[in-house]
């Protein structure tokens, strides 16, 4: 099977690469430097020709919720009419377990947006939804490092490996499209206590500290909106065993 990556260089999208090279998929990543820009469109429909099915993981952060929700939106749309020109058969698309518990965050309401739109598209789609990443600690204390301090906040979050999430999208790629599925690790923790696990693990210099986002917001995050549901797949490995490992080791900090 031919498989094209959006977001293939990215955190989740090149472990999904590497779980579709390891099944023996051919696979095509789609990126600026091969001449497709998936937002606007340019070079998208020939690097689709002989593809099977496509996995978005594209992602973007923006603190301005309309920036985040015009791009998720429009290469969710790009996707599917140009995966419709060229032949595509199914779109497997990664988004965000629990987004509607915390429908005033600007970056979760871009991600419904994307899924709206993927799902209106003439290709059949399958989405799957993950909890934040055992890399998300990390990624935020890369944000918001100013001089000796990071300030992280208080999530309450069951964080899945990003290597997993690739995986699980590889596999969902290879079945019938169709549904939403669910995707978490196997332990609850509070993202900020993680980034103070993953820093002194690192050696890290500067110190994390925990912000309490403030409003309605603040505590729907801290209050365990984006948990597993009874009907969510739960993978490893755990966040200690992540830690260890070279994944874990691979971030630049």
């Amino acid at each position: 099977m031919r498989i094209a990556i959006a977001g293939g260089t990215g955190v989740v999208g090149s472990y999904a690469a590497d779980a579709a090279e390891d099944a023996g998929h051919d696979v095509v990543v789609l990126t600026r430097h091969s001449g497709v820009d998936v937002m606007t469109g340019e070079g998208l429909t020939a690097a689709l020709d002989g593809v099977d099915v496509i996995v978005d993981a594209l992602n973007l952060f923006s603190l301005k919720g309309s920036v985040s929700k015009a791009f998720f939106a429009t290469t969710a749309r790009n996707l599917q009419e140009a995966g419709n020109r060229a032949g595509v058969r199914h779109v497997v698309t990664l988004s965000i377990v629990g987004m509607e518990g915390v429908p005033r965050y600007p970056y979760y309401a871009a991600k419904l947006a994307q899924e709206a739109a993927t799902q209106r598209g003439p290709l059949p789609a399958t989405i799957l939804r993950a909890t934040q990443f055992h890399e998300f600690p990390a990624q935020v204390m890369q944000l918001s490092h100013r001089g000796p301090v990071a300030f992280v906040p208080h999530i309450r979050s069951q964080p899945v490996a990003a290597r997993t999430v690739g995986a699980h999208l590889v596999r969902l790629a290879a079945e019938q499209p169709g549904g939403t599925h669910e995707l978490a690790g196997p332990d609850v923790h509070d993202i900020a206590d993680l980034a103070k696990r993953f820093a002194k693990a690192r050696g890290l210099s500067f110190r994390v500290v925990g912000l309490r986002l403030p409003g309605k917001t603040g505590r729907q995050l801290r209050s365990g909106a984006l948990l597993a549901t009874e009907g969510t797949t739960i993978d490893g490995p755990s966040f200690d065993a992540w830690l260890g490992s070279e994944d874990a080791k691979r971030i630049p900090l």
